[in-house]
């Protein structure tokens, strides 16, 4: 049986000016002049023309370039993976094309490069406003610089995010609070909080087993986001998806993608490709399996996947989930009543406490197959 065409496209791009001390992504300090950096990016441009050939990219309709910092690598590098990319498929199809970008890395030039080259979305990773926290944080940027930076992109991009994090030890809700203002000051029309995890073999990890940091407290990352959210839904934003908060109209289409269960192929180290059909769901690293999910597993995934966003589980997905999985109404009423989510328009939906306690929700779904 044929698989479905791919919906979405995502780039890698590992390099970084520096390490920030939060960070395990696959990403690295490489030199912009070095042949690393060179070589890579060959590489990915020869990986987009093999897709274009095997007609892997005909369908897509979102594409997005994350890291790393794409932004670092330069003009001529980003140069050659977008011409790359209008050479090998058809890009006024393409109805979101977005990039990630660092405020230290990127400059008004380079904005109208790309905006030229057909990227319409910018993703900056602004993290905070505040300099103290921007400096634990290990980010090669400061408060005046992510300022700047966002009023230079507006001037070529009415598209475009900020990430901010919450629950860094030591940050306190004051701070914290004026990093979120700051972001509706400036009419950023799409902000994703995301509350910090500290990762094995990061330096915040190394600090922690020192003493020099506490450990997160998940009370204080809960308080944070519910002050994210309440700032956030008063200035007019609508809490789209569990991290992120848009104005209408400027909902990430890639990142919906992902919970719509829409197949996606990744290029580059670390990029995951999600190939499937009515039968069969497989992800792929690095030519590394990581789920080969059958048709019941599929459909118990995609409910768990629907509720990561506020559509939740529609009336025609729940249909489908109740005449396969055999356990569904009881799983719907035991979250009803926990307060996870709750029955809207004969859709199942995410309460904020069902985002907040997203693990417990997500596990209870996914156990239904």
């Amino acid at each position: 049986m044929p698989f479905d065409p791919y919906k979405a496209l995502y780039l890698h791009i590992p390099f970084c000016v520096q390490k920030c001390n939060y960070c395990d992504f696959c990403s690295r300090v490489a030199d912009i002049d070095g042949a690393e950096i060179h070589e890579y990016v060959e590489r990915l441009v020869q990986d987009i023309r093999k897709a274009s050939k095997e007609d892997k990219l005909g369908s897509v309709e979102t594409i997005y370039i994350g890291g790393g910092t794409p932004s670092y690598i330069g003009t001529k590098n980003l140069s050659s993976i977008l011409y790359a990319l209008s050479m090998s498929m058809r890009l006024e199809k393409v109805n979101e094309f977005s990039m990630e970008a660092n405020p230290e890395s990127i400059n008004e030039a380079l904005i109208k490069d790309i905006w030229a080259m057909g990227v319409n979305r910018l993703s900056l990773g602004v993290q905070s406003f505040d300099d103290d926290m921007l400096q634990m944080l290990g980010r090669a940027h400061d408060s005046k610089t992510a300022i700047d930076t966002i009023e230079t992109v507006r001037s070529r991009f009415e598209n475009f995010s900020i990430d901010l994090m919450c629950g860094i030890p030591g940050l306190s809700e004051e701070v914290f609070k004026e990093s979120v203002q700051k972001a509706i000051d400036l009419k950023v029309p799409h902000v994703s909080i995301y509350p910090l995890t500290i990762e094995y073999n990061t330096m915040f990890y190394k600090w922690k087993a020192q003493g020099k940091i506490d450990d997160i407290d998940e009370d204080v990352q809960a308080d944070h986001m519910l002050l994210a959210a309440e700032m956030l839904e008063g200035a007019g934003y609508k809490h789209y998806e569990v991290a992120s908060y848009a104005l209408d109209g400027f909902e990430c289409k890639h990142n919906l993608a992902y919970w719509q269960g829409k197949p996606y192929l990744g290029l580059g180290q670390s990029a995951t490709t999600m190939t499937q059909n009515s039968q069969r769901r497989m992800r792929v690293t690095d030519d590394h399996v990581e789920d080969d999910l059958d048709t019941k597993q599929m459909l118990a995934e995609d409910c768990m996947l629907a509720m990561r966003t506020r559509f939740g589980i529609t009336e025609d997905l729940a249909k489908k989930a109740r005449a396969q999985l055999k356990n569904f109404d009881d799983a719907i009423n035991e979250l009803i009543k926990a307060g996870l989510i709750k029955e809207s328009s004969g859709s199942y939906v995410p309460t904020e406490k069902g985002w907040l306690c997203g693990n417990e929700l997500y596990i209870k779904l996914m156990d239904l197959c």
